[in-house]
């Protein structure tokens, strides 16, 4: 643990990647008096050193809070939250020495099932601790936030993670309005997000339209791409429930677009190895045909050249 934790359980955080998600919580740990840093490109850091980030939420209030921001970890935090996209990922790392980190946590707020062992590899093992957070926030620019989901939930995971550690984490997202609970299970827990998340974003993606019309005009391919995943996470390890996952995309609002998507229409990099890809490479490994997703996947990185 960082020197900085102290009686009242105050903790030092980084936070790579203060964007949407990342800025969120930066702002919301700071407000509740733990001690942040964020890791950026010096013209952000510059930004955030003289202004904060500032926070546009109905649910938490609009504030602005004040943070550390420097362009690479130099002292040991009791916890690093990686919260960049996963194809900017290899270059943000570069921000965070192995040394820097000591003992703190790697917490990877990632969209996928691959990188924890990827972390794995260059941190160590049994401090790495995979999240996943249900929210809608995004940066309107450097510091400045815009949260407009009425909530913001997370589950906090670790195989080899010391408990206390991950106890201590969650109670601080707690108290600091991210409603976090520790789950036992880390592949149920990335799979769960993996087997909503593949058929929404690459689905939405393709067509460039939102989850209301891709429900009703594309209805078969995503009743496929559902029993797809779902085959493909029973056989990881995850859950498997194709008709729950229906009824969840059905109670979402029908103007709902994936942050894919949104990425695509801002001419951003894509995700879809990290999705796309990685269930098709474990539906190879596993021996399980997913001609759907193969077919979407495929037609995804022809139309989109950043994909």
């Amino acid at each position: 643990m960082a020197d900085s934790t102290n009686e009242r359980n105050e903790l030092t955080v980084a936070v790579l990647g203060p964007g949407g998600v990342g800025g969120l919580l930066a702002a919301l740990l700071s407000r509740a008096g733990h001690r942040v840093i964020c890791l950026s490109g010096e013209e952000t850091a510059k930004t955030l050193r003289a202004d904060g980030i500032r926070v546009r939420s109905a649910r938490f209030g609009d504030f602005t809070a004040r943070v550390e921001a420097v362009s690479e970890l130099r002292e040991p935090v009791d916890a690093c939250l990686v919260t960049v996209k996963h194809t900017a990922l290899d270059t943000a790392l570069r921000r965070v020495p192995v040394p820097a980190v000591g003992d703190g946590l790697i917490v990877p707020f990632l969209n996928g099932v691959e990188h924890p062992a990827a972390l794995r590899a260059r941190y160590r093992p049994d401090r790495v601790a995979p999240a996943v957070i249900r929210v809608e926030s995004t940066r309107l620019a450097p510091g400045v936030i815009e949260h407009t989901s009425p909530f913001a939930e997370i589950d906090l995971a670790g195989t080899d993670v010391p408990r206390a550690r991950l106890d201590a984490l969650a109670e601080a997202l707690t108290a600091a309005g991210s409603a976090t609970g520790v789950q036992d299970d880390e592949t149920a827990t990335l799979w769960a997000k993996m087997s909503f998340l593949a058929p929404f974003a690459l689905l939405t993606t393709r067509y460039g339209l939102p989850l209301g019309e891709v429900r009703t005009r594309h209805r078969d391919e995503l009743t496929a791409l559902v029993e797809e995943t779902a085959a493909i996470s029973r056989a990881c390890g995850g859950p498997s429930d194709p008709a729950r996952a229906l009824a969840r995309y059905e109670a979402f609002p029908p103007a709902m677009k994936s942050s894919m998507q949104r990425d695509a229409e801002a001419g951003r990099p894509l995700e879809v190895d990290a999705i796309g890809g990685a269930l098709l490479r474990a539906a190879e490994r596993h021996g399980i045909a997913a001609p759907v997703t193969d077919r979407v996947v495929g037609d995804l990185r022809l139309v989109h050249p950043f994909a």
